[in-house]
C-alpha cells in the first residue's frame, strides 16, 4: 500500500489530555482519533495493528479447542435480572428501554448472554463441555475514562466461556486457556506476570490475572523475588507475623478481667499509642462496614434475626447488612477480600449515624464486646492477648481483652492488606510491590450463573444436574496500548514485527526518476514475498518522511536515495546502525529480517 491511499495526519505534539505514552503516541501517529469522552475511533493504521492483535488471540484460542460465536451487543435486561446482576453491577452498566418498554443492556460483559444461549440448546451431558469465545464490543460507563483506549467507555474484549459437567473438566479447559494466554502474549512481545486475583463482580471460586508491569498501571502487584509468588494486592496473602508486646516478645494470655479505661480525646491509633505508651500491635482496631447485596447465609449470625432478605429468581441476598471487622491496629483492611468473604457486591465503611446505631459509640471507640452485628475477625487477631480495644462507649477503651474469651467472632478470615516487606506464605521471602496493567483474566465461575439462571441438563445417572462454568477474557484495546507502552522511544512507537501495521516502510528520498523505479521494483518484490510494505510516495522532505515513519514505528525502513544507488539503506527501527545492501539482495535481506523477528516472538 502507498501512503497516498491512507488518510492520516501526524501530530508534532499530543493533545493536552493525553498523559501516558501510549495515548500520546497513538494520537500523534493517527492510530486513533477521539470521538467523545472515552470514545475513540481506530484510524486505518491503528485498525491494522488492532486486527493483528485480535487475529493472534483468535488463532491461539482456536488452537486450544475453543470455537467462535457472536452474540449481540444489546441484550435483554431480563437475563441480567435472572443472574442477579441487574441491580448489583452498578452505574457503569448502560441500560435502556426499547419501544416496547423492554429493559435492555449495552453489554459490559457477556456471561449472561453466553449462559442464556447455551441454556437454550443444552439437554444432555453428552453435549458438554461447551467451549466458545467471542471478540466483540463492550460498553462500561466509566466515571473517569482515561489513557485513551487503555481505559475507554467503549472497548473490545475477547472473552471465552465454557460449561462443564464437573470441576475436573473445567480445570482442564482453564489450564488450556492459561497456556494459550502465554502463547498469545509471547507472540505479541509482551512479558506478562500471572497473578492470583480477586474474582470481584464476576464471582466464582478462583481466578488468575495476566499483568504487565507498567508505571501507569491501575493495579498494585505483590511479588516474591525468591519463589515467583505473584498476586494482585486485592488477593495477596502473606505469612502471618506474630503479635508482640511492647518488649517485642510474643503476647501472653492474661487472666485479668476486662477493665474500662477513661480515654478522653483519644480517637486515633496515634492517640492510643501516646496515651497507653504501647505498640499498635497491642491494639485491636474495630471498623463497622456496610455490606451491599451479600449472598452469605446470615440466618445464624448474631443480631441478624430480622435482617431483610430478598430473592430474585434462584438468588437470595441481603440488600444491606453490617459487620464489625477486627484487625490488629498496625494493619489495614482489604475491602476486596472482605467483600469476597461476605459474598457481597460491595463493602464500604459505615457513616457516623450507622456506626452509632450498630456500635453504640462513635468511630474510635467501637469495641468487640458491645457491637450489635456479626464480627469478622482478621487472622492477625487470633494470636493477640491482653489487648486494648474500644469500649463501645464514647471516651472509653478497654484493656486485658482476650479474643475468644471475651467475645466470639462470627467469621475468622484473612482480610488484611498485604504490603511490600511482608513475608511470602510459600517460601518466607520478602515481598516487593510494582504497578501493573491487567491484560487478561481467567475465572472459575462455578455455578454462579448456571444456578441463578436455571441451566440444567440430564446427567449420566439420569438425574437433572447444573453445569459448572469458566470465563476467560482479554482486553484487546488495552493489549494494543500496552504494546505501545512497552515499545517506544523519544521518536515514537517501535512495533514488534507481529503487530506492526506494516512490517516495512519503503522510503524514497524523492519519488521520481530512478528512485521511483527502484522503489516500485522493491515494492513489487517484497509484496510478492509476502512482506507487508508501505511505500511513502508523498512529495515531502526526507526529514518529514523519516520522522513520520519513526513515529509510526514500522520495524524496518528501506531508504532509496540517489547518492547510494545501486545500494539501498536498511535500518531497523529498534537500532541505530544502517546497513547498505545492493538492490539485488535487498528483498531477500528484508525477508530474512522479518522472518527472524517473527520466529523470535514464538520462541
Amino acid at each position: 500500500m502507498k501512503t497516498s491511499q491512507i488518510p492520516f495526519r501526524t501530530l508534532r505534539e499530543a493533545p493536552a489530555e493525553a498523559i501516558i505514552s501510549s495515548h500520546q503516541l497513538m494520537m500523534r501517529a493517527d492510530l486513533i482519533r477521539k470521538l467523545g469522552n472515552g470514545l475513540y475511533t481506530y484510524m486505518p493504521l491503528g485498525l491494522m495493528a488492532y486486527t493483528k492483535v485480535e487475529n493472534i488471540i483468535r488463532e491461539e484460542w482456536n488452537r486450544s479447542g475453543a470455537v467462535e460465536f457472536r452474540p449481540t451487543v444489546i441484550v435483554p435486561g431480563e437475563i441480567w435480572k435472572e443472574s442477579g446482576r441487574w441491580d448489583t453491577m452498578g452505574p457503569q452498566m448502560l441500560k435502556a428501554k426499547n419501544r416496547g418498554e423492554q429493559d435492555m443492556v449495552v453489554s459490559p460483559t457477556a456471561e449472561e448472554a453466553y449462559t442464556a444461549i447455551v441454556r437454550a440448546g443444552l439437554t444432555s451431558y453428552k453435549q458438554l463441555p461447551v467451549n466458545m469465545y467471542q471478540i466483540n464490543t463492550k460498553y462500561r460507563d466509566e466515571i473517569r475514562p482515561r489513557y485513551g483506549v487503555m481505559r475507554g467507555r467503549e472497548f473490545n474484549m475477547a472473552d471465552g466461556y465454557s460449561m462443564h459437567a464437573d470441576d475436573e473438566s473445567l480445570d482442564q479447559t482453564y489450564q488450556s486457556y492459561a497456556k494459550a494466554y502465554h502463547r498469545i502474549f509471547r507472540r505479541l512481545g509482551l512479558k506478562v506476570i500471572p497473578v492470583k486475583a480477586d474474582t470481584g463482580a464476576m464471582g466464582g471460586s478462583g481466578s488468575e490475572e495476566f499483568m504487565v508491569e507498567s508505571e501507569v498501571g491501575d493495579d498494585i502487584l505483590i511479588i516474591c523475588p525468591d519463589c515467583g509468588y505473584a498476586a494482585n494486592v486485592e488477593k495477596a496473602s502473606c505469612a502471618q507475623d506474630q503479635a508482640v508486646d511492647n518488649s517485642g516478645a510474643p503476647q501472653k494470655k492474661t487472666e485479668l478481667p476486662v477493665e474500662d479505661v477513661a480515654t478522653p480525646n483519644v480517637f486515633s491509633i496515634a492517640d492510643m499509642e501516646k496515651f497507653f505508651g504501647s505498640t499498635p500491635k497491642m491494639f485491636i482496631k474495630a471498623l463497622v462496614y456496610r455490606v451491599i447485596n451479600s449472598t452469605l447465609d446470615l440466618s445464624a449470625a448474631p443480631f441478624c434475626e430480622n435482617l431483610s432478605r430478598r430473592t430474585e429468581g434462584s438468588l437470595s441476598f441481603y440488600p444491606v447488612s453490617y459487620v464489625c471487622v477486627l484487625i490488629r491496629a498496625d494493619l489495614d483492611v482489604n475491602e476486596a477480600k472482605l467483600a469476597g468473604v461476605l459474598k457481597a457486591s460491595e463493602v464500604c465503611l459505615a457513616d457516623d449515624e450507622e456506626i452509632l446505631r450498630v456500635a453504640g459509640a462513635p468511630h474510635g471507640f467501637v469495641g468487640p464486646l458491645t457491637v450489635k452485628c456479626p464480627i469478622v475477625q482478621d487472622l492477625s487477631v487470633n494470636d493477640m492477648h491482653d489487648a486494648i480495644a474500644g469500649a463501645g462507649k464514647e471516651g472509653y477503651h478497654i484493656k486485658h481483652v482476650e479474643p475468644g474469651r471475651d467475645y466470639t467472632p462470627f467469621i475468622n478470615a484473612d482480610v488484611r492488606t498485604v504490603i511490600p516487606g511482608d513475608k511470602c506464605p510459600s517460601c518466607g521471602g520478602t515481598f516487593y510491590g510494582t504497578k501493573g496493567n491487567e491484560l487478561g483474566h481467567i475465572f472459575k465461575l462455578g455455578k454462579k450463573y448456571t444456578q441463578s439462571m436455571g441451566v440444567t441438563y440430564l446427567a449420566e445417572n439420569g438425574k437433572s444436574a447444573v453445569p459448572t462454568m469458566g470465563c476467560y477474557g482479554i482486553g484487546v484495546d488495552r493489549v494494543l496500548a500496552s504494546i505501545v507502552e512497552s515499545y517506544h522511544d523519544d521518536k515514537g512507537i517501535i512495533w514488534p514485527m507481529s503487530v506492526a501495521p506494516f512490517q516495512v516502510a519503503l522510503v524514497p528520498i524523492k519519488y521520481s526518476g530512478e528512485m521511483k523505479s527502484v522503489c516500485d521494483r522493491l515494492y513489487q518484490e517484497l509484496t510478492e514475498a509476502g512482506i507487508e510494505v508501505l511505500l511513502d510516495d508523498r512529495d515531502e522532505r526526507p526529514g518529514v518522511k523519516f520522522n513520520d515513519m519513526d513515529l509510526m514505528g514500522f520495524p524496518v525502513r528501506v531508504t532509496v536515495g540517489e547518492k547510494n544507488l545501486p545500494n539501498v539503506e536498511i535500518k531497523l527501527r529498534s537500532e541505530q546502525d544502517v546497513e547498505l545492501v545492493p538492490i539485488e539482495s535487498a528483498t531477500s535481506r528484508v525477508a530474512q529480517i522479518v522472518e527472524d523477528a517473527l520466529i523470535a516472538l514464538q520462541a
